[in-house]
Formats: C-alpha cells, sequence, structure tokens
C-alpha cells in the first residue's frame, strides 16, 4: 500500500509539474526572455514528466491485467472446490454400494438369486450419470479445471460429455483470462450445436512443448467444408437467428494468433451423420 501511495503521489507532481511547465513556457514566450538554458531545463523536465506518464500507464494495464486474473480466480475457483465435494460424496455413495453388495448373501442365500440381485444393482449403479471427472482435480491449472467444470455441469442435460486429460502438467503462457475466453467459446459452439440426436461431446486437454492442447469434437449434420472455410471470418455464423452471432470464433483465433497459438477444424464422416473437431494450440 505504501509504495502505491508514493506512485499515486509521484503522478501527481508529474501532472502538476507538466501544468506548470506549460504556463511558463508559453510566459516566458510571451515576455521574449525565453533562451536557450530555459529551453534545455525545461527539457530536461518535460522528459521526466514524460517518462512518469509512461510508467503509469504501463502500471495501469498492469493492474487491470491483475484485476481480470482475480475476477476469473475467485469466479471458477468455487466451480473447483464444488467438484472436490462431489468427488468426496461419490466416494462415499461408492464405499455404501460396495458394502451392499458385498452383505446381499445375508439375505440372499440362493446363488442363482444372488447373482441376478447383485446384477440388478450394478446395473442401477451404472445407469446413474454423474459428469464429475475426477481427473480435472489433477491438472495444474485449477482455474481451468474449475471452468471447465462449470462449463460441464451447466450444460443442457441431454448432452452426453467426456473428457480425456492426458496431462496434468498444463503449460502454457497465456493468461487464465485469455485461456477462459477461447476454450469457453469452443465449448460454448459445440453445447450450441448438440441436439437430443446428436448429443455427444468429447474434449481432450493435454499439454506439450509448453503449450496447452485442447480438443473438442461433437457430431454435426449437413455441413459442408465451403462453410468451414469461413468460420473465423468476423460476422460469419451458420445459425439461423445471426444477431448476436458470428464474433466468437473470430476473436477466439485473433486471440490465440496474439499468443502465437492456432486453432484449427476437422470434419469427418460418422456413418450418417459427422463429426467436426476443434483443437487448438496455445
Amino acid at each position: 500500500m505504501a509504495e502505491l501511495g508514493r506512485k499515486f503521489l509521484y503522478r501527481i507532481f508529474c501532472v502538476l509539474a507538466l501544468i506548470v511547465s506549460v504556463y511558463l513556457i508559453i510566459d516566458l514566450a510571451w515576455s521574449r526572455t525565453l533562451d536557450i538554458k530555459v529551453i534545455i531545463l525545461f527539457g530536461i523536465l518535460l522528459a521526466v514528466i514524460a517518462f512518469g506518464f509512461v510508467d503509469w500507464l504501463q502500471n495501469y494495464a498492469f493492474y487491470r491485467h491483475q484485476e481480470e486474473e482475480l475476477k476469473i480466480y475467485k469466479l471458477y475457483i468455487k466451480p473447483l472446490e464444488e467438484l472436490t465435494k462431489d468427488i468426496r460424496a461419490k466416494q462415499h455413495e461408492f464405499d455404501n454400494h460396495m458394502n451392499a453388495i458385498l452383505n446381499m448373501h445375508v439375505t440372499i442365500d440362493n446363488y442363482d438369486e444372488l447373482v441376478k440381485a447383485q446384477s440388478a444393482y450394478c446395473k442401477g449403479i451404472y445407469e446413474v450419470k454423474s459428469r464429475s471427472n475426477p481427473a480435472l482435480l489433477r491438472i495444474s491449472d485449477k482455474i481451468l479445471a474449475g471452468f471447465l467444470y462449470s462449463k460441464i455441469i451447466s450444460a443442457p442435460p441431454y448432452i452426453e460429455i467426456d473428457i480425456q486429460v492426458l496431462s496434468q502438467q498444463i503449460i502454457t503462457s497465456v493468461s487464465e483470462h485469455s485461456l477462459v475466453e477461447i476454450i469457453g467459446t469452443l465449448v460454448d459452439n459445440a453445447f450450441e450445436a448438440c441436439t437430443e440426436e446428436l448429443n455427444d461431446v468429447d474434449m481432450l486437454l493435454d499439454a506439450k512443448e509448453d503449450k496447452l492442447i485442447f480438443a473438442i469434437k461433437n457430431k454435426v449434420k449437413g455441413l459442408t467444408m465451403g462453410e468451414i472455410s469461413h468460420f473465423f471470418e468476423k460476422g460469419y455464423t451458420t445459425k439461423k437467428n445471426r444477431e448476436g452471432h458470428g464474433l466468437g470464433l473470430y476473436q477466439a483465433n485473433m486471440l490465440a494468433q496474439r499468443y502465437n497459438g492456432s486453432i484449427t477444424v476437422e470434419l469427418q464422416d460418422c456413418g450418417e451423420n459427422q463429426e467436426i473437431c476443434f483443437r487448438v494450440e496455445i
């Protein structure tokens, strides 16, 4: 806080000094007493002021960036805590289910009936769907883990989501704010393209050579390579309601390129349907 106070006072001094300098230069010019020594003196003073102004701009941009990162942290660390609680609860439920299965022989003494009851019980457990993914807890980037979990649990219930984590050490030079914006755009697009018929979404998370790799694919129908070639153009969209659409992929691609990254897209035939895959390396 003391350092911030000193910088604030220094900036006030620079502004006041600039005002006084401009006034004196104008006054001396009108009185015709402005000589080379005074000009040099004012030049040095203005250089100091300019340096202070540039320093202020750099610090302002830095603090703004820090504020954005803090907002992202506060926003997505809570979902990560919820994921931890959810997995712990599932572990407790699993222990209870195992105890129930192991103790069925106490009440069922017929072997065939025991096997039938255990099979039915196990099938019931399997059919209970959960979107908790323990692999997300193990990745090094906790903000990204919380963000992906928040996306998964808020997806429409008919969407079947599978996420595969190949590397626990997520290494990238991209800021958390930018990372969330890029990956969020790809996830939102995949979810919006899903229907109750075409409802599978597969995600992959990896890191190689100090770059994060994220891929997401889903099934589509009737998409052409001509349409894909326009995906990253500003204002282009395949949605019927064009208002508010057509900027997400364009902005995500521009942001990825700013960090020397790239977003690629592939389209493959998958029986009667197609499978589209977006892959980003940043």
